[in-house]
């Protein structure tokens, strides 16, 4: 059997991601192209106390780009990307549609995901696709005509009409054509959000459609055990062992071991093996690369959690911490905050609190100041400011404050 040492298995999955991918000083929808076949999905999140979910794991792998670039992929013709249930709220290519069927129809069993939605709302279901056919794309507010609210869950509270949207959505009967400027989803029928050639597509049995998700999955991490491959596209286990089975058999993945990992690997045939990887990124708590916190732990020794919803007395390193990747290591870490209406409404990027990783080497403070700046710069901010909390605070406040000077 095939063995890589743990650097190895770290450039191995940074190369799968994009990382070596060269960037260009201003990224084109074909930049963009390129790192979405990178990451396979994109995970979606309403959280936006620094940038939505979506948009960080391009900026991490390209670099400053214009966001109307994704939004164009996602909401435009020709439309490159829907959402989906695919990790977990996620934007996955459109070709994945068919592939998803046999999810759309386990949720169609089940009457939603979380069986929110009875039997007797049928009516209110076969109303709400009439609506939609009618209206075109609308948003729960839209159509919500003032029905009751569970109030027996903190955070769901949603309506009779949400629930059966969110339940219509996950069964494939509707499609989200786009986000308004409140984030909320706007409905449509799938025949008007997704080219004709996917809706035309013919269905993969679910097997079929396990092994090409597992297959989409490796590709992504280029090294991975069973646990990772499941998770990428949220798959049980016995599903995806069955479908590493075949892709072993077909010799599109090796059986591997990795130093320092208790379980087996698999490498995807088409993984590369960099000398050197030399990334510099804030990573997003929702990017590809840590979304599985013990496959993060083995590749980088990085151990994370994120504590949004830790109370903020019992928080450990803050809020919305972000991963600094810097070469193939991960040194760092640092609690961001947009604060968009600072400095008279030109907004400064708040590191409330930044923390340095064993053995991060001597330059961490300088490149993760230098780095700090260029994501203001995306978010158009117009400075950074760094509270005196953690233990590489100071450092990070001298190297910002020089390199504002320098700037001046």
């Amino acid at each position: 059997m095939e063995s890589l040492s743990a650097a190895q298995a770290r450039r191995v999955a940074l190369a799968a991601q994009g990382f070596l991918d060269p960037r260009h000083a201003v990224p084109t929808m074909r930049t963009v192209q390129r790192t979405l076949a990178r990451t396979g999905v994109l995970q979606v999140d309403s959280v936006n106390v620094l940038a939505r979910a979506h948009l960080m794991p391009l900026y991490s792998r390209v670099g400053a780009y214009d966001v109307e670039l994704l939004r164009r992929a996602a909401e435009r013709r020709p439309r490159r990307l829907v959402e989906y249930w695919a990790h977990v709220q996620a934007l996955m290519p459109v070709e994945l549609w068919p592939v998803m069927r046999h999810r759309m129809d386990h949720y169609r069993a089940r009457r939603g995901k979380w069986s929110l939605v009875a039997t007797s709302e049928d009516a209110l279901e076969r109303s709400l696709l009439a609506e939609v056919a009618e209206r075109g794309p609308s948003t729960a507010r839209d159509l919500d005509d003032g029905l009751p609210r569970s109030r027996e869950h903190w955070g769901w509270n949603w309506s009779e009409t949400r629930k059966v949207l969110d339940y219509l959505y996950m069964s494939g009967d509707l499609a989200i054509a786009s986000r308004n400027s409140q984030f909320e989803i706007r409905y449509d029928l799938p025949e008007r959000v997704l080219p004709a050639e996917v809706l035309a597509a013919p269905t993969p049995t679910p097997a079929e459609a396990h092994v090409e998700l597992v297959r989409r999955a490796a590709a992504s991490h280029g090294v991975a055990t069973l646990r990772c491959l499941a998770d990428y596209y949220r798959m049980r286990g016995d599903e995806t062992r069955a479908a590493v089975d075949t892709l072993v058999e077909t010799g599109e993945l090796r059986p591997v071991s990795v130093q320092g990992w208790t379980r087996p690997a698999y490498l995807h045939r088409d993984a590369r093996l960099p000398r050197r990887v030399r990334a510099r990124a804030l990573l997003s708590p929702f990017d590809p690369v840590v979304w599985e916190r013990e496959r993060a732990e083995r590749l980088f020794g990085f151990r994370y959690r994120i504590e949004i919803y830790v109370p903020a007395a019992q928080r450990v390193h803050g809020y919305y911490v972000l991963p600094f990747l810097l070469g193939d290591r991960i040194v760092a870490r640092v609690d961001l905050k947009a604060d968009r209406r600072a400095l008279g409404g030109a907004g400064r990027l708040q590191v409330r609190a930044a923390y340095a990783e064993p053995g991060a080497p001597v330059e961490t403070a300088a490149e993760l100041a230098a780095e700090l700046r260029r994501l203001a710069g995306w978010l158009g901010l117009e400075a950074v400011l760094v509270e005196p909390r953690g233990d590489l605070a100071a450092a990070l406040a001298a190297e910002s404050a020089t390199e504002t000077s320098a700037d001046r």
